[in-house]
């Protein structure tokens, strides 16, 4: 693991927050107006689409009124694409050209034509189904329009992507992987990204997956390896709980555009801090057995066995996870919980008419819309023959599909077993300290094993391991059905689920879990005045290190002084003398014992992973303060830096600081870093009395600071020798910073006794 990633694993120990955002908000349909300055834009974007897949410029494009110049659009899509449509599948990149231009932070949008779906709705509806159980993009829709004429309504799906994947998996560093052949699928395309293991030549895996960071084909190869030729070394290389949760998902929705079809595709493999890779499902247009081509399965209607291709040699994935006993008990705990809450209760019907009344007029109002409006209207109860555009299979009601997938369900036998049930859980202590022992127990009916899954920051996989019912583990009595098993809340957190099975099958508490989870309020006290010190500052980071996100900030450190972690949330950090309360820090935000926690001072609050506040530092000099809302704690005016220059507590926890060079989360060093050449500036003597002489040369400006950081007297001083009167200045150490126009930098620092 790179310095840098070790490095986000341990800031991560602090919330994970979400800000308000409305792009792809589910009630709503966004407005996209596309304006090209060539009238044959149809013809120039088919021929990108047919040769280099490039982006053709958009002189500009307007997303909810807010318009942006010099945009790149390109048409995508496989299947859903084709030169005769009036309606493609777009990607509109906003900072093609200018790097700084996103909408709520996206600068991707990706907006689906809709082909093969009379509903207008599989996609919406299906990621509505899947983020309750793993992580996925958002989604809604769009109404769009190309030099101001109705193209109609468009589905839009939050692009995996960096950004997608520092969201959730909290860094972009990893390898990662768009598991679709180049190609595309079917005949004429690359070989299946099914995860076959096709020796150690990474080469051998080019056309079937599609790489999207800067490294990692080895990675790919030993996921492969591992997952064909030695499987009990799985979770050190995959998170098998997320791989379980989307075939769970592939198999109850009928989604067979995906790993669980014959072409075993439209999904992300993501290596994430953790070392392991994630998958990502994606491209959901043909979920509800929408898809028209061969199933490798025997699907084709409500019948889909949850078992489907646990024997193919074609699907390892499922076939390696299936044939592993405890993996298969806790896939088919998977598929009871979402047949029970997405169908069972009729969630996804209630879902499904919420987002038909949004989009309504808009499917009226479409003049591309490959289906009628009566075959919308009809969609969730009467299957369309011939599957629209294309032919091919009939494209069924998504009510009557889920009708029959209960009623399937009902009958098949691995999924009637009989779970165990969680009946209730607790812990010894309900509020532990940092670095306290506890047990939790758990009591269950029908089981024959009670597992324990927790970890103690939020960015770390779970650790599970097996509970004890023998009388010595804070259980009770042994065999009393109560399981105990003691940990320690030796992180900022103390998240936590349970998982009990017998020879048949298992449950999980909570039901949704790893996805969900219980946690336990940790007692972590707030800082008192000097526990908690703004440590080091760069107001002008240029090299030095990136946030979670790729990008070079300004960045603040704090130091917890003590022995003890401390909960730094409800503070306040500032850059206005006037408005101490400028940026609230976030809720469970907590520094562990003499550790650091960076703050990225980026004016960035739409970026969820690490903590980012609503100002900048100004590198020409600044303010700034941490308070508690009523009293300032700590305060420092930071001066003038060059690019990569520190201004660092010097010594750690004394009262003075310096310029130094940069320690990121880490102690200072106050030794070096000095931007000094020590021929070309004379500062005498030193310590000095009541006069101090400068010789210079060239002609700078002079900026005074005392040791509290604050600046003393500001002028110019030409070329040569300078004298000044130092009678009136009080004892204490000085820091004189001299700045050339020629771009020369000097420090020096002088004491008068």
């Amino acid at each position: 693991m790179t310095y840098a990633r070790l490095f986000f694993l341990t800031a991560l120990l602090l919330p994970i927050y979400m800000p308000a955002q409305t792009f792809y908000n589910k009630n709503t349909i966004q407005t996209i107006e596309i304006f090209f300055a060539q009238g044959n834009w149809d013809a120039l974007l088919d021929n990108l689409a047919q040769t280099t897949e490039d982006y053709l410029l958009a002189d500009s494009v307007r997303v909810n009124g807010i318009t942006y110049d010099s945009v790149g659009v390109k048409y995508k899509g496989n299947s859903s694409y084709n030169a005769n449509n009036n309606k493609n599948p777009l990607h509109i990149n906003l900072d093609w050209v200018h790097s700084g231009y996103d909408y709520e932070g996206y600068t991707s949008i990706k907006l689906q034509n809709l082909y093969r779906d009379p509903s207008m709705i599989r996609e919406v509806l299906s990621y509505a189904v899947l983020e309750n159980y793993m992580d996925c993009p958002k989604a809604n829709f769009a109404n769009v329009y190309i030099n101001g004429g109705l193209r109609g309504l468009y589905s839009s799906a939050e692009s995996i992507d960096d950004k997608f994947n520092t969201d959730h998996y909290y860094d972009h560093a990893g390898s990662f992987f768009k598991c679709n052949p180049i190609g595309g699928a079917g005949p004429g395309g690359g070989i299946s990204p099914d995860l076959k293991y096709l020796g150690v030549d990474s080469s051998l895996y080019f056309n079937g997956y599609e790489l999207k960071s800067t490294y990692g084909w080895n990675d790919l190869v030993s996921l492969t390896d591992i997952l064909n030729n030695n499987t009990a070394q799985l979770e050190t290389i995959l998170d098998v709980d997320r791989a379980i949760w989307m075939l769970a998902f592939n198999n109850v929705l009928v989604n067979l555009d995906s790993y669980n079809g014959a072409f075993r595709q439209n999904y992300y493999l993501y290596n994430d801090l953790n070392q392991r890779f994630v998958p990502t499902v994606w491209d959901l247009n043909m979920s509800f057995n929408g898809f028209p081509g061969g199933t490798g399965s025997s699907a084709g209607s409500g019948s889909l066995d949850p078992l489907s291709n646990s024997t193919s040699n074609n699907h390892p994935l499922i076939k390696k996870i299936l044939a592993n006993p405890l993996y298969k008990r806790m896939y088919m705990a998977h598929i009871r919980t979402m047949v029970q809450e997405m169908i069972g209760g009729n969630w996804y019907l209630t879902q499904a008419n919420a987002l038909r009344a949004t989009i309504d007029a808009a499917v009226q109002a479409d003049p591309f819309k490959f289906y009628t409006y009566t075959q919308y209207q009809n969609s969730l109860t009467t299957a369309i023959a011939g599957g629209g555009p294309g032919g091919g299979q009939s494209i069924p009601g998504i009510q009557t599909l889920m009708n029959e997938r209960i009623t399937y369900f009902q009958t098949n036998q691995n999924y009637l077993y009989a779970a165990p049930s969680i009946t209730s859980y607790t812990s010894s202590v309900l509020s532990p300290s940092y670095n306290q022992s506890f047990t939790l127990t758990a009591t269950a009916s029908n089981e024959t094993a009670l597992y324990l899954g927790y970890r103690t920051s939020h960015a770390l996989k779970f650790n599970r391991v097996q509970m004890f019912d023998d009388g010595n583990h804070g259980d009770g009595v042994a065999g009393d059905h109560t399981y105990g098993f003691t940990v320690m809340a030796n992180g900022p957190v103390f998240e936590y689920y349970y998982y009990a099975d017998n020879a048949n099958a298992g449950v999980f508490s909570p039901q949704r879990a790893e996805h969900e989870f219980h946690t336990l309020s940790l007692s972590i006290p707030a800082p008192t005045v000097g526990q908690v010190q703004i440590n080091e500052v760069m107001s002008d980071n240029d090299l030095t290190h990136e946030d979670p996100y790729g990008e070079s900030n300004d960045w603040i450190e704090l130091h917890n002084t003590s022995g003890t972690a401390l909960n730094v949330s409800g503070m306040y950090l500032s850059d206005n003398v006037n408005n101490p309360v400028q940026w609230l820090i976030p809720a469970n935000t907590v520094i562990l014992p003499n550790a650091y926690l960076i703050v990225w001072a980026d004016n960035d609050t739409l970026q969820t992973t690490g903590l980012h506040t609503n100002f900048k530092l100004g590198a020409t000099g600044d303010f700034l303060s941490l308070s508690n809302g009523f009293n300032i704690l700590d305060q420092v005016n930071v001066p003038a830096l060059a690019a990569d220059q520190a201004y660092a507590r010097c010594p750690e926890s004394g009262v003075l600081f310096d310029y130094a060079s940069p320690t990121f989360d880490a102690m200072n060093n106050c030794f070096s870093g000095l931007n000094e050449t020590e021929s070309s500036v004379t500062v005498y003597p030193n310590p000095f009395n009541d006069q101090l002489s400068v010789i210079l040369p060239i002609a700078a400006r002079l900026t005074l600071w005392d040791a509290k950081g604050r600046v003393i007297q500001t002028l110019t001083l030409p070329e040569g020798h300078n004298t000044f009167n130092t009678s009136g200045w009080g004892s204490g150490l000085y820091l004189l910073q001299f700045e050339g126009d020629n771009g020369m930098y000097f420090v020096r620092k002088v004491i008068k006794p």
